[in-house]
Formats: structure tokens, sequence, C-alpha cells
């Protein structure tokens, strides 16, 4: 496959990343045309051979970052896509970071060269960005988890992201009979309950009554790979890392949003 032919093959994506990192289509679009232009005039030489995708986004952002207005003001006016006004609360370079993990699918390692950067403090751009991110989109929690201790960590890790936790359940009656109440705006959930229960079945009927973002944390994710309803689009095994945590629901809640705005 010739050079071209892999540019090509890369463009879409490049363009949805340009568009979000920059806040309007027209603004992203051009981006991309700079980087472009920059390869066909020779200032910039893509490996026919190596990482095509990785060299395109990391040229992307060499020529974002050299505006300095980038880098330290707000996005600018105009048209916005769907989900921007979230994306504009991110500081400059979490943005970058929390855009090339959870959008566009690179690796840390990935992400960390594209920027310029180490695994070290990708991981520390990645970290404010959820923290940044969570306080966009705090809600109400709903956990539903037998195990005390577990339930515990789990709400002082939605509590510390700023999000209220309405209400702990251990078995599937009282997680239905509890999410009826309240309503909340993002479920965690076991699968294995107290009383021999599924989490699994608790949350399908909660979701024969509303829409909500559900977030797996469990010891058995291999009962989630069936391909029914719900499915594991957001799931965490046990034993977990409260940073993991973190970030999941913060992408789980950004996307939800996200989708709603585009649905509305």
């Amino acid at each position: 496959m010739r050079l071209s032919e892999h540019i090509a093959l890369h463009l879409p994506q490049l363009r949805r990343f340009a568009r979000l990192l920059s806040g309007s289509q027209a603004a992203g679009d051009a981006y991309v045309a700079a980087a472009l232009e920059s390869i066909v005039g020779g200032g910039t030489t893509i490996p026919a051979e190596g990482d095509v995708r990785t060299a395109l986004y990391r040229l992307l952002l060499a020529i974002w970052d050299s505006v300095p207005a980038n880098l330290a003001a707000p996005l600018p006016g105009g048209p916005r896509l769907a989900g921007e006004h979230r994306l504009e609360a991110l500081t400059p370079r979490p943005r970058q970071a929390f855009l090339l993990r959870t959008v566009e699918g690179f690796s840390a390692g990935e992400a960390a060269a594209i920027m310029g950067t180490t695994p070290a403090e990708f991981e520390r751009l990645t970290a404010a960005a959820t923290l940044e991110i969570a306080a966009e989109v705090a809600t109400s929690v709903l956990i539903i988890e037998d195990e005390p201790l577990i339930a515990i960590d789990l709400q002082n890790i939605m509590q510390s992201l700023g999000h209220a936790v309405v209400g702990v359940a251990r078995t599937h009656r009282d997680a239905v009979a509890k999410a009826k109440a309240t309503r909340p705006g993002l479920v965690l959930a076991d699968i294995q309950l107290a009383d021999g229960s599924s989490g699994i079945d608790a949350v399908n009927q909660i979701l024969g009554s509303f829409s909500v973002p559900i977030v797996f944390v469990t010891a058995y994710p291999e009962r989630l790979l069936t391909g029914e309803r719900p499915e594991p689009a957001y799931l965490i095994n046990k034993p977990f890392h409260p940073s993991v945590i973190q970030a999941v629901v913060s992408q789980a809640l950004f996307f939800e949003q996200n989708a709603k705005r585009r649905a509305s």
C-alpha cells in the first residue's frame, strides 16, 4: 500500500480528533489540512513502513502546540459539535491525553509518544482529565454490591469525584427498589449478590424502566461476555485500583451525556 493510501485510511479518525481538540469542524479540518500540506510540501516525513497513524497524530499535535493560544486560552467561538461544551472544560494537555486514550484508543505508551511526554507524565495528565471531567458530569450513583468493604470503597471513590451516592443495594430486589425510588444517573453493579441473586438480572430490570449508564465491577467478567443486554461496555475486574474506577466512571458519564445531546 502506498503512503498516500495509508494516510487516507486514517484521515476520518484524524479529522474527528482534530475537531474535538479544536472545538469546531472548521478549525479541526484546517489543522488537518495544515498537516497534509506539511507532508506534501516536504516539511514533514511520514515513514511509509512505520506506524503511519501514530506519526499523523504526532504531526497534528505538533502543529496544534505550535500555536501558543491553543495551550493557554479557551477554545475559540463558533459552532460546536455535540459534546464540545464538555471538552472545553478540560485544560489543553489533559484534553489531549483524554482524547488520545479514550476516543482514539491509543495505548498509554503510544499516546505518550504522540504527545512527546513520558508515560508517567501522560498518566498524570490522564488523571487530571478524569477529575476535571468528573466535576463536569457529577451525578447520583447507585451501588449494587453485597460485600460491605467493597461497597464502602466504591462509595468513597464516587464521593471523591463529586458524585452523590443515593444508595447501596445488596440484593436484586433491593437494587430495583432503590433504582426506582432514586432514578440514579449511574449504576455500579456487581454480578453475584448477597442472597444468590443476579446483579445482571437486577440491571436488566432497571434498564427496562429507564436508561442509565452501567459500570460492572465484578470478579466474574466472563458472565457478561454473552452478547446479550446489558453489553459490558464498561467492565472493571476485581480487585480494582481506585484510579481505574475513576477513569471508567468519568468516561461512561462523559459519553452518555454526549449521546443524549446528540439525540436531543
